[in-house]
């Protein structure tokens, strides 16, 4: 059995449609016009939009958000660093041994 897959709208159709609706259009005819699966989908659009505003219909981007790189200090220099990291090999070392 096949998925359907979920129509995705730009930001431009969804800022249009809903402010033709906050200006008075009818949501079902509206949702007709534009070929929505439901004039709820609208409403829902509307109801996000009078909450947080239009940056409410951009798209978000899809999951988990990256981990930031947490860059070198600058303060090492590159003997400080190959010391710690030749201090953290031996304790592998001895930890595996």
């Amino acid at each position: 059995m096949a998925k359907s897959a979920k129509p995705s709208y730009s930001f431009e159709f969804m800022l249009a449609l809903v402010e033709r609706f906050l200006a008075g259009e009818p949501a079902p005819d509206l949702a007709a016009e534009a070929g929505l699966s439901s004039p709820a989908l609208l409403k829902t659009w509307a109801r996000a939009y009078r909450r947080e505003g239009a940056d409410a219909l951009r798209p978000k981007p899809k999951g988990r958000p990256r981990k930031p790189d947490a860059p070198p200090p600058e303060d090492e220099s590159e003997v400080e660093r190959l010391r710690r990291e030749v201090a953290y090999l031996r304790a592998e070392n001895a930890y595996l041994g």
